[in-house]
């Protein structure tokens, strides 16, 4: 069985741990409404997409 023969050090885990972090997720103002939208998605707010309507607001 594989059992470290020393311990690992803080420095060291710390350095390998560097990656585990949240990402912001690609925000882009829509084009027509103004308003923050995730980036190649229908704009929720006016039903945009590349300028063309996509979806009927109610």
């Amino acid at each position: 069985m594989a059992v470290p023969k020393r311990r690992t050090s803080k420095a060291r885990k710390r350095q390998r741990r560097t990656h585990f972090k949240l990402q912001v997720p690609g925000m882009t103002e829509c084009p027509d409404c103004g308003e923050m939208k995730l980036s190649h998605r229908v704009c929720k707010n006016c039903g945009s997409y590349k300028g063309e309507t996509v979806k009927e607001n109610n």
